[in-house]
């Protein structure tokens, strides 16, 4: 049965994304060990740790078309689900500094021990162990969605009211992160990484398996994204998307596709955080700043909602323009990126992705309509009442030379 929506998911669109990430998690990291610095091809070590940033927030924007472009679910509150994977990340990296911190504390990482912490709290237990980890990279995010979903979607919470509530969940959040009460590190964060697995962070071999571990992931997102959409419960969501109350009445739990999508959505959220924090090396509430939810509608909607390459497309493409715009012109990025969303939605509602495919039909229809023959003239069309052949016109017979 795998296998089978295996097959049934990897039609060619989602093949050649998949093949291309993959590829791009061998070359990329080859580019960086393999050749020399220097030398034609050779990809510096910061510029792998920024492509691995930017594939992060591209997992971060297919979680956030999953239930946006295929369920119709806009939720302002992804960032939430992102910063908690980055944070159970960071615990874990705060974890295998040990004695190595500026009070060296073996146990209790340097803002407890400067906020006076006698012991390390009940929720950071476990948190030096990688599998443990990675298991609350998946868990807490996925929780939360669960519950939250539960209760917003039995309620019947919908459109803009139930954006609002996402935004506000993240806000809440936002808030509490940043008390130092709460075993989190305050304003400042989790920082002043050391090590992971064993192997110093920032060693360029671990920057470049970093990266090759997210492109991996994105095309394992892509993956399941695919196998669900293509699936019969894609269709459900995509009539959930277009008529949720039809649905309802053909008898299908609205509320539990709702539910589905937004756990699963969560989960990939939580993961692309764990991959972002170890390549940037920090995370602090900041990350649940509204603004950087917001942001990700933002790319989504460049690249494409309701397509698997689109989102992709636009994180990386909004990206590189925010990296450009800060460094140059830093005081207008916030305009341009508006400007952008503004644009987008008034003369590209389908995106990037959209454009292109509107671009591609039109050619074909040209290429077609070249090729289809001309209809015939009317003396034409009485020589075919007459019966003679439509292949002879245009041939008529030469006189024969004088002898």
């Amino acid at each position: 049965m795998l296998t089978q929506a295996l097959f049934r998911a990897l039609d060619k669109k989602a093949i050649w994304v998949i093949a291309i990430f993959l590829a791009v998690a061998v070359l990329v990291p080859m580019a960086n060990l393999l050749i020399p610095p220097g030398q034609y091809g050779h990809v510096p070590t910061y510029l792998v740790s920024l492509m691995g940033k930017y594939l992060a927030y591209a997992i971060l924007a297919l979680a956030l078309d999953l239930v946006w472009g295929y369920c119709g679910i806009l939720s302002l509150g992804h960032g939430a689900f992102f910063a908690l994977g980055g944070y159970a990340m960071g615990m874990y990296l705060m974890r295998q500094i040990g004695s190595r911190g500026v009070y060296g504390n073996p146990v209790l990482p340097d803002f407890m021990v400067f906020l006076n912490y006698s012991e390390l709290p009940w929720f950071w237990l476990g948190m030096d162990n990688f599998w443990f980890a990675m298991l609350m990279v998946v868990f807490v995010p996925g929780l939360l969605a669960f519950v939250f979903g539960f209760f917003a979607f039995r309620s019947r919470v919908t459109g803009v009211y139930l954006s609002i509530i996402t935004q506000a969940m993240t806000f809440a959040l936002l808030l509490a992160f940043f008390r130092n009460d709460m075993g989190f590190g305050g304003n400042n964060g989790l920082t002043d990484f050391k090590d992971i697995l064993g192997v110093s962070v920032q060693a360029q071999s671990t920057r470049a398996t970093l990266f090759a571990a997210t492109a991996i992931a994105l095309a394992l997102s892509v993956l399941v994204c695919s196998m669900i959409v293509n699936s019969k419960l894609g269709k459900v969501m995509i009539a959930v998307r277009d008529a949720e109350s039809r649905t309802r009445f053909l008898g299908y739990r609205v509320e539990y596709v709702k539910l589905f999508a937004f756990t699963v959505s969560a989960i990939m959220a939580g993961i692309a955080g764990a991959l972002y924090v170890p390549q940037v090396g920090i995370i602090n509430p900041s990350e649940f700043d509204p603004a950087n939810s917001i942001e990700v509608v933002i790319w989504t909607a460049v690249g494409g909602r309701g397509t698997l390459i689109g989102p992709i497309i636009g994180a990386i493409v909004v990206n590189l323009g925010k990296s450009w715009f800060t460094t140059t012109l830093p005081e207008l990025w916030l305009f341009a990126l508006g400007a952008l969303f503004v644009f987008t939605t008034l003369f590209l509602p389908k995106g990037i992705v959209g454009l292109w495919h509107q671009a591609w039909g039109r050619m074909r229809r040209k290429t077609e309509h070249a090729e289809r023959p001309a209809p015939p003239t009317p003396a034409q069309s009485a020589d075919i009442e007459r019966g003679e052949d439509p292949a002879s016109f245009g041939h008529e017979a030469q006189p024969k030379p004088a002898e």
